[in-house]
């Protein structure tokens, strides 16, 4: 019986008249991941690069969340073609690769993404739960049509470079990472400085630019809508494990004697 794959998150993107919000999961627990799936988010970014994530934990996550109206995107640890083609091989249908400096770092992301002779993905699709074990019709010759491929901005070098990252064949946008980019400032721990917050709008603008999506971490309301008016259009502006974390402490002030 066919199977119908769900759009890809650049096509829910350019569909949407509004930017999309969405949230970290980075506890490594499916579970974690179905609660938050059902929440009512447009999106959710599972982390295979801070997180304890691995192949076997990212397939449960995916299949929990693939029950509700939740598009689920996945980070990458890096910019490694067999480890791209194993996480897309999982059913993962849209990746963000971290780390891309410049044109030839996201040339060899779009690589791994797409089969010969656009790229250079490996072929198992009758193996892998991608293709659902050969279920989804025309699944080898239509693959480029179900994936989406966003590259990470998040440093100095990757801002003055991002016209060109944004502009590579097969990238459908670039995400900002403001942390990473604080750090290669000289301004550790402060991504809301202004001198940070001033690069993020750049990189914005280059990558509208371009005609490319573009999005961003900030989980500062004020921030995030601030990206947002200046042409986000997808912002994670949360995370699992900080939910979890700020909760219990608010739990522990209210009701431990001290």
């Amino acid at each position: 019986m066919p199977f119908q794959l769900s759009p890809s998150f650049a096509r829910r993107l350019e569909e949407s008249p509004r930017a999309l919000m969405g949230m970290w999961l980075c506890s490594g627990s499916p579970v974690v991941a179905e609660i938050c799936a059902g929440a009512g988010l447009d999106w959710l970014m599972l982390d295979l690069e801070h997180s304890p994530n691995d192949l076997p934990a990212a397939l449960a996550q995916l299949q929990a969340t693939a029950a509700y109206p939740v598009t689920t995107v996945v980070r990458v640890p890096s910019n490694d073609t067999v480890t791209i083609k194993q996480v897309l091989d999982l059913g993962a249908q849209n990746i963000i690769v971290p780390m891309v400096d410049d044109a030839e770092q996201a040339r060899a992301a779009a690589a791994a993404m797409y089969y010969p002779p656009q790229g250079v993905r490996g072929v198992g699709s009758a193996l892998a739960r991608s293709a659902r074990w050969n279920r989804v019709e025309g699944y080898l010759t239509g693959a480029a049509e179900h994936v989406s491929l966003f590259v990470q901005v998040e440093s100095a070098a990757a801002v003055a470079n991002a016209a060109e990252i944004a502009a590579t064949e097969g990238v459908h946008g670039v995400f900002i990472g403001p942390s990473d980019l604080a750090a290669t400032m000289g301004l550790l721990g402060q991504q809301n400085h202004p001198e940070v917050k001033a690069a993020v709008l750049r990189t914005i603008e280059a990558v509208r630019a371009e005609g490319k999506l573009v999005g961003v971490n900030a989980f500062d309301p004020a921030v995030a809508e601030e990206y947002r008016l200046a042409g986000a259009s997808f912002v994670l502006v949360g995370a699992d494990v900080v939910l979890l974390a700020r909760g219990s402490e608010d739990l522990a002030q209210r009701f431990v004697q001290r």
